[in-house]
């Protein structure tokens, strides 16, 4: 997929095996995997963090292919998901640390287009959210709640 703010492609990834179910040596059953992405999740890993864990540590390859669901549904079943998604909480997490250089830096206009862009793909990721109400549907992006929503976590 090509990049949205530049003029280059995307790299191409590697890509998982087609298999829809769990390996005969992956040695944890459906409920054992469930608490440790539940464990995982109240020590306060993301999502992403806690496939990298289950992978690196625990040997399993796919949490989906032994629960049947995603990480992000089994959080959300035990209500430790966080409020925010992680992908708009990343952004907001770059856009408030860039906003900080720009405080110091007044003059570095690479970053303040860097920062222009930042924000719009904010704005368009929020737009979807509130479009699949994962947002509150008067959720606008604001330099300054960002700030506050990103101290809180």
């Amino acid at each position: 997929m090509a990049r949205m703010h530049a003029r280059k492609k995307g790299k191409s990834g590697s890509k998982r095996p087609p298999v829809k179910t769990a390996p005969r040596w992956v040695g944890y059953k459906k409920v054992e995997v469930e608490k440790l992405v539940v464990n995982l999740a109240k020590e306060g890993n993301r999502s992403a963090k806690i496939g990298l864990i289950l992978r690196d540590r625990y040997g399993i390859p796919s949490v989906k292919q032994i629960t049947g669901k995603t990480i992000k549904a089994i959080m959300k079943e035990n209500k430790v998901y966080p409020n925010y998604p992680e992908d708009l909480l990343d952004l907001l997490k770059r856009a408030v640390n860039l906003r900080n250089h720009l405080e110091i830096n007044r003059k570095d206009y690479t970053s303040k287009r860097n920062l222009v862009n930042l924000e719009s793909k904010i704005r368009r990721l929020g737009k979807y959210y509130v479009k699949t109400k994962v947002l509150p549907r008067d959720w606008v992006y604001d330099p300054e709640r960002a700030k506050l929503i990103v101290q809180q976590k």
